[in-house]
């Protein structure tokens, strides 16, 4: 297979080098064109990024010249990492001159022509791509915390009915970008306060498990509440949930079981950057820990342990994802290989 030119918007970025990271190698897309900020353009991408990643800058892109916003790009297909200060004008603007924008920014999350997928769930939802105007479309992935609830919550939805949801997360400092909380603030500390964050967690995974029905999305009816927290953790969200139902699931084991037997179309398809097992559950008491689990399955798979009675509700568990791979970089390339392996994007 020919493989498919690719851009990445906000290439300097921690979101932005971490597409570099994963898409280095990939059978299906090739990175052509890096774009970022006017003060990185005319740069070899090695002078412009200051590279935090644990492997080196692929030689492929390390002598790309990074180009600004306001130049013309040829490649069909545009990863987003743009802070959403930029994004959603950057992103429209694309769109309207032919680009498949697949974004990691919260702009069009909840426009209800963009569809915001997780493939496991809901890739019916990029029908919504038609009802755009413009000749190129926007398709995004959630906030990085609702990514892993979501993966968690949906099995379970779909057979016994989520109700009510309370979650408590322990988000890593990575997910604020670099450098993100500065040292004095978050070392030997938790801040109990991520800006907009409860509100994303709160409305998202209304829409990622809601059904599409005449072209528009309605929204699962179940509630969210959230309480998010920065700790000094550097990859890796942990979330403590209690769920309760609209039927009461027979035993914990049906719970378990529903967890570990999930698979979805990635599954199905086999695609690239899918995780053989979505949800994987682990059985010791003190797991999942992101020093140990975060890299399970690549990175992709949403870790969940402690599956045990709620007395408030039913159910309660810790779940935990990668937060800059699943949560970010990862669930957009995996979105990108859905859309061509469903032939929205022709290969």
């Amino acid at each position: 297979m020919k493989k498919i030119p690719v851009a990445i918007l906000g290439a300097t970025g921690a979101v932005g080098q971490k597409f570099v990271k994963l898409l280095e190698g990939h059978p299906w897309f090739e990175v052509r064109e890096l774009v970022a900020s006017t003060r990185s353009s005319g740069k070899t991408y090695r002078q412009a990024a200051q590279w935090k990643q644990n492997t080196p800058i692929p030689d492929s892109v390390a002598d790309l010249i990074v180009q600004d916003l306001d130049q013309d790009l040829q490649s069909p297909v545009l990863f987003s990492g743009l802070d959403s200060s930029v994004a959603g004008e950057a992103e429209s603007r694309y769109a309207q001159k032919g680009h498949w924008v697949i974004s990691n920014s919260k702009n069009h999350r909840m426009d209800a022509d963009v569809p915001l997928v997780i493939p496991e769930i809901n890739p019916d939802h990029f029908e919504l791509v038609h009802r755009q105007p413009t000749s190129g479309k926007i398709v995004t992935n959630s906030n990085c915390s609702t990514m892993f609830l979501a993966m968690a919550l949906y099995p379970l939805h779909r057979r016994w009915g989520v109700r009510r949801v309370m979650v408590t997360t322990l988000q890593a400092i990575s997910g604020a970008g670099y450098p993100g909380v500065p040292s004095w603030d978050i070392l030997g500390n938790v801040v109990p306060y991520i800006s907009d964050e409860e509100e994303k967690m709160q409305t998202e995974p209304q829409k990622i498990l809601g059904k599409l029905v005449n072209g528009q999305i309605e929204m699962a009816s179940f509630r969210v509440s959230a309480s998010c927290n920065r700790v000094p953790v550097i990859e890796g969200h942990t979330e403590s949930l209690s769920i309760e139902f609209d039927q009461k699931p027979s035993s914990l084991e049906d719970v378990v079981s529903a967890l570990q037997d999930f698979r979805g179309l990635p599954q199905e398809k086999k695609l690239p950057f899918a995780p053989m097992r979505p949800v994987v559950v682990l059985p010791e008491p003190d797991r999942p820990q992101p020093l140990r689990d975060v890299d399970n399955q690549g990175g992709m798979a949403c870790m969940v342990g402690r599956v045990r009675p709620c007395p408030l509700f039913d159910v309660k568990m810790t779940i935990l994802g990668h937060n800059t791979i699943r949560g970010a970089a990862g669930a957009a390339i995996l979105n990108a290989e859905a859309l061509v392996e469903l032939g929205y994007v022709k290969r």
